[in-house]
């Protein structure tokens, strides 16, 4: 699997909306940088992106202008505009930012998220 293969496997489990498909494809020391928080174990990763689906139902998400900055053997970085859109009190909303993703392989040389930083466009 190529880095830009996990980048789309990683956008596809977040649309599960099942934070086990999402925990499968970070690294066990990933940190995260949202616009309002960061979050440095797997357990505050897993509870924001909860709280964030539960806020925002049915949820999708989306990247483009994907960019890939370095891709090397065991590590790539990119950068995308990220979308959303979803219900939130019942009412459609949509909105965009940008994003940081840092992948390393791991032994069993599988790609993992390692650092996601997130800018809201609002």
């Amino acid at each position: 699997m190529s880095a830009m293969n996990a980048l789309e496997q990683y956008i596809n489990a977040t649309n599960t909306h099942d934070f086990k498909h999402v925990k499968q494809l970070l690294h066990p020391k990933a940190i995260y940088w949202f616009s309002d928080k960061t979050c440095t174990t797997l357990d505050e990763i897993q509870h924001y992106f909860e709280k964030a689906w539960d806020t925002i139902k049915e949820e999708k998400y989306s990247a483009s202008n994907i960019q890939w900055l370095v891709v090397e053997e065991n590590t790539a970085t990119c950068i995308y505009h990220y979308h959303y859109e979803g219900y939130f009190n019942g009412k459609f909303i949509k909105g965009s930012g940008r994003a940081t993703n840092v992948f390393v392989k791991n032994h069993e040389q599988n790609w993992k998220l390692v650092h996601e930083h997130l800018s809201s466009n609002e």
